[in-house]
């Protein structure tokens, strides 16, 4: 089954997240994921979550999903990352139709 890693994303120091976000699209695509969302506008329907920045993953199943995120491809992004953002992140797994 496909699996989506959700991402909310608060930027603290914008000059320093755009070497992150050069650097994520390769270690992406190593492990067959690809981006459905990637920071686009939002807009609220219910309650009071207003996120700065939505990212949306998809990769063919979890076990991909979570060798990405513990990949060394990925450790010099994430590092970026953690350092200049604020981040809530999951992993879900989908449904195939």
């Amino acid at each position: 089954m496909p699996a989506y890693v959700i991402v909310d994303v608060t930027v603290l120091n914008k000059d320093e997240y755009e070497g992150y976000k050069k650097l994520t699209p390769p270690s992406i695509a190593a492990y067959g994921g690809k981006f459905i969302v990637r920071g686009g506008a939002t807009e609220s329907l219910e309650g009071d979550w207003n996120p700065e920045r939505i990212v949306i993953l998809e990769f063919e199943n979890m076990q991909l999903a979570k060798e990405w995120w513990r990949s060394e491809l990925y450790a010099p992004a994430k590092e970026i990352r953690q350092r200049n953002a604020k981040t809530k992140m999951i992993l879900v797994e989908g449904i195939n139709f």
